[in-house]
């Protein structure tokens, strides 16, 4: 897919930038724009001109069949001289804002096919308002209902009103459908996708539960049993986003609209991309790597000298060291002090803790365990109304947020998460299986698992009634020989991600730190360390394939 996309952004270049230019796609304007102005910041050589904006839209964007016209895609190339790619890298990765494959094939077919156009900018449409045309008639939309009838709602929520507001009516599709199909080669069937996206909202929200198609996510009561505790909340507070960085960067970019620019604090040794976000953009960071009681004291210190922040970000529990943050000690700080709290809850998933009381908004990544197929992306950020910056985001947020989360994505997404909750129970399991094979080995140095880190009553006082302690551990030998020969005859799938349905094990910190090892070893994080993303195998099985790597380790290292 990347060779897709390349392709792609070449076909671009050679059609509206000059030799000696790269393109990079993204799915908006407003993100090129903001890709664009991180080019110019970012490379001491290239003059403002040089870097340039060439959006997309389809052929008859100024159609009157307004149902074609608004469910069609749209795309936006920055053009940039080849010596500031690396700037455009660095935002396309930080951002997490990059086209998804599914966008930018279904486009790439549409462009190559001369349905995909440069736009004139008359007539723009919006997927965030696009009209449902296929399907059973309670999963249409009628004309009668647009963003006009409710201003005051984000564009998830108008979808939402809107098709339950037309559920009971008729309307003539069939001319809409022939549009697609003869237009870009291939149906690009919408008629879930707003249920799909209104169903994820509500898994993640905790008012559905049950294993079951979209049409629950209209059929639900809202807040049936809720895990979110939270007076006021609703799936109204849940925002979408095609990555769970784009939740995280947009979270901060939104905070610092609302509140200004001002510096952020990074509590615990992160994903690498989130210190990141906070270090280059905005006036900076504080970073506390270590996630102390020793770092509070510290930043409390600070904080009664007078010094100002934007947020504190966490992830509760972090990775790879799943140490769990004091969340009730930093609310207070947050309350006495005036900032925002972030908390991601990716590895800890809001079915095992419920970490909401304690942050203004919690963002996840839907790519890992939500999903757990491994075949699609996505993010989350959830508000707390109780939050003491939830009025002045949830406003923001009305002219901010933009819904660019792919449709077919999000059909993906809904069919994945179906299981979710059965998934989880299944997956703390088999963790807690494996840490008991571990620790019992004479040569595991350390096992880091929330239930054994000296952090777990932290994690305990957020752990739900059910709640286990996740899916994701690390594990540490006395040599390195010892850690290599594990991995190497441990016999599970290899890779970087984590969250998927079969178990994965990564070299982590050569992977995601290879050129600054000795700086990731300040914090705890050797380079030796192997990370485990546990999955959904049979107990037994799974169990026995780390006895059988145990058992054969020492025989090999002679340890």
């Amino acid at each position: 897919m990347l060779d897709m996309k390349k392709d792609f952004a070449d076909k671009i270049v050679q059609r509206h930038g000059n030799p000696g230019e790269q393109a990079m796609l993204f799915p908006s304007a407003a993100i090129a724009t903001r890709c664009k102005a991180f080019i110019i910041t970012n490379s001491a050589s290239v003059e403002p001109e040089q870097v340039r904006i060439v959006n997309f839209a389809p052929e008859t964007e100024n159609t009157t069949n307004e149902p074609a016209r608004r469910m069609l895609p749209k795309i936006s190339a920055v053009i940039f001289p080849c010596d500031c790619y690396r700037a455009a890298k660095s935002f396309w990765q930080h951002s997490g804002d990059g086209v998804s494959s599914r966008r930018a094939e279904f486009c790439h077919k549409a462009f190559t096919s001369g349905a995909l156009i440069e736009s004139t900018g008359r007539g723009q449409y919006s997927m965030n308002n696009q009209r449902l045309c296929k399907g059973p008639k309670r999963y249409q939309r009628g004309s009668s209902v647009g963003s006009a009838d409710m201003p005051n709602l984000t564009p998830m929520d108008r979808d939402e009103e809107a098709l339950k507001a037309t559920a009971r009516t008729n309307g003539d599709t069939g001319e809409s459908n022939q549009f697609v199909e003869e237009r870009f080669g291939r149906n690009l069937d919408l008629s879930f996708v707003a249920n799909a996206k209104l169903a994820i909202r509500r898994r993640i929200a905790g008012s559905l539960t049950v294993d079951a198609d979209p049409q629950q996510a209209l059929d639900v009561p809202r807040n049936l049993e809720p895990v979110r505790c939270v007076e006021g909340f609703s799936e109204s507070n849940v925002f979408l986003y095609p990555s769970g960085m784009s939740s995280i960067f947009n979270t901060h970019r939104v905070l610092s609209i609302v509140r200004g620019a001002m510096k952020s604090i990074c509590y615990g040794f992160p994903y690498i991309d989130t210190l990141k976000i906070l270090q280059k953009w905005g006036p900076g960071c504080l970073f506390y790597g270590n996630g102390s009681h020793n770092d509070l004291d510290n930043l409390e210190q600070r904080l009664r000298e007078g010094e100002k922040y934007l947020a504190l970000f966490c992830e509760f529990p972090g990775n790879p060291l799943l140490k769990s943050p004091d969340l009730a000690r930093i609310r207070s700080l947050a309350d006495t002090y005036g900032f925002a709290v972030i908390v991601d809850e990716t590895v800890g998933n809001f079915m095992n803790v419920h970490v909401l009381p304690y942050a203004d908004v919690v963002v996840s990544s839907l790519t890992k365990v939500f999903s757990g197929d491994s075949n699609v992306m996505g993010g989350s950020a959830v508000l707390n109304p109780q939050g003491q910056y939830y009025e002045l985001l949830k406003e923001a947020l009305l002219t901010e947020y933009d819904d660019n989360y792919w449709a077919e994505d999000a059909i993906f997404m809904e069919r994945n998460s179906r299981d979710f909750v059965e998934r989880i129970e299944r997956i703390n399991t088999n963790a807690e299986a494996i840490c008991e094979v571990l620790k019992n080995h004479r040569r595991v140095k350390e096992v880091y698992y929330p239930k054994y880190s000296p952090t777990r009553p932290f994690y305990d006082h957020c752990r739900n009634a059910r709640g286990g302690y996740g899916g994701l551990l690390s594990v540490t030998f006395y040599t390195t020989a010892e850690a290599v020969t594990f991995f190497d005859v441990l016999d599970t799938a290899k890779g970087p991600s984590l969250g998927t349905n079969f178990t994965l094990s990564s070299p982590y910190t050569l992977l995601a730190h290879y050129g600054e090892l000795e700086w990731a070893a300040e914090f705890g994080v050797e380079a030796d360390l192997v990370r485990i993303s546990v999955g959904l195998e049979e107990t037994k099985s799974l169990t026995a394939k780390f006895e059988r790597a145990l058992e054969i380790m020492p025989a090999l290292t002679g340890a």
